[in-house]
C-alpha cells in the first residue's frame, strides 16, 4: 500500500534529488501545484503568470517511511523561513508549501510547524494548503539531476542538500 505527499521547497530539481535518496519513496514526480491555470508550462510558471509552486509529488510506502519522516526531511533540506525564495532562486514558484491530501496530513504538518518553530530565528512561512490539482512538469524536468549531473546549478545546489539529508536523517537513506 502506498500514499502520496506533495511538497514545494524551492527548485523541484533539488527537492526531487533529495527525496529520491529516501528509503520507502517509490516515485518522485516534479510538477506544479497551488496555481490558478490548468496545465501550466514551465515558462508561464517562471514568469509567475500561473500562481503555481514548483513541487514534487512523492509516492511512498508508509510501512517503510512515515509522513512525519518525509516532513522532517523536507524541513531539514530547505529554508522554510524565506518567503518566495530558496537561496538565489526568487519568485512565488519557489515558495515553501505543503499541499496536503487529507485532514490527517494537514493536522500533522501544522503540529510539526508549531513544534519546530522555536528552533528557527525567523517565522516559518511554509504555506499549508489543500492539494487541488497536481500537474506533472514537462518530461525534461523529470530525473533532471540524473540526466544532467554536470549542469552547474545542480552541481552547486543539490549536493549540499543531500549532505544535510545524510547528516540529519541517515537512518532514512535508501
Amino acid at each position: 500500500m502506498t500514499d502520496q505527499a506533495t511538497l514545494a521547497g524551492g527548485c523541484f530539481w533539488c527537492t526531487e534529488s533529495v527525496f529520491k535518496q529516501v528509503e520507502g519513496v517509490t516515485e518522485v514526480v516534479s510538477g506544479y501545484a497551488g496555481g490558478h491555470v490548468a496545465d501550466p508550462s514551465y515558462e508561464a510558471v517562471c514568469r509567475e503568470e500561473t500562481g503555481h509552486a514548483e513541487c514534487v509529488q512523492l509516492t511512498y510506502e508508509p510501512s517503510v517511511v512515515s509522513y512525519d519522516d518525509l516532513l522532517a526531511v523536507f524541513f531539514t533540506t530547505h529554508n522554510p523561513t524565506t518567503k518566495d525564495r530558496q537561496g538565489n532562486d526568487v519568485g512565488t514558484q519557489y515558495r515553501s508549501a505543503v499541499f496536503y491530501h487529507d485532514e490527517s496530513q494537514r493536522e500533522t504538518v501544522e503540529a510539526l510547524i508549531e513544534e519546530i518553530q522555536p528552533g528557527y530565528d525567523s517565522d516559518i512561512v511554509t504555506e499549508v494548503e489543500p492539494l487541488e490539482t497536481f500537474y506533472p512538469a514537462e518530461e525534461y524536468h523529470q530525473d533532471y539531476f540524473e540526466k544532467n549531473p554536470n549542469q552547474s546549478y545542480c552541481q552547486l545546489t543539490i549536493p549540499p542538500k543531500i549532505e544535510k539529508l545524510k547528516q540529519k536523517h541517515a537512518e532514512l537513506l535508501a
